[in-house]
């Protein structure tokens, strides 16, 4: 397993996410999306994986003032994601192309089993 996760702010789905591979020994890279920037590319690739409107943070007052929240258009919703990744809805876990959005306890134990 390749496990990496994806964070611009720490909250409690982070912290789970973190929490739940160290638990099981499982090793992962911690992505800040303050130091690293997303490619169109990874960002494509989490789109594929679980949509477009999935990626976007809209909870919160801070995260509705942000215009991503509000658009619909998906390839507008990707270059704003690309220009401002503080509005991705965090942790994004990603094990290869398999990619899941906040905390996904039951799809981690899948990814665990099959390995």
């Amino acid at each position: 397993m390749n496990i990496q996760i994806y964070v611009s702010t720490r909250n409690p789905d982070v912290l789970k996410a973190e929490r739940f591979f160290k638990e099981r020994r499982i090793p992962y890279q911690l992505m800040d999306l303050k130091k690293h920037r997303l490619g169109k590319k990874e960002l494509e690739v989490f789109a594929a994986a679980v949509g477009v409107k999935a990626l976007v943070d809209r909870s919160g007052k801070k995260a509705l003032e942000r215009p991503v929240a509000h658009m619909s258009d998906e390839s507008l919703i990707l270059d704003a994601l690309l220009d401002d990744p503080a509005a991705l809805k965090c942790p994004i876990v990603r094990n290869g192309n398999r990619v899941t959005v906040g905390a996904d306890e039951a799809a981690w134990r899948r990814w665990v089993e099959e390995a």
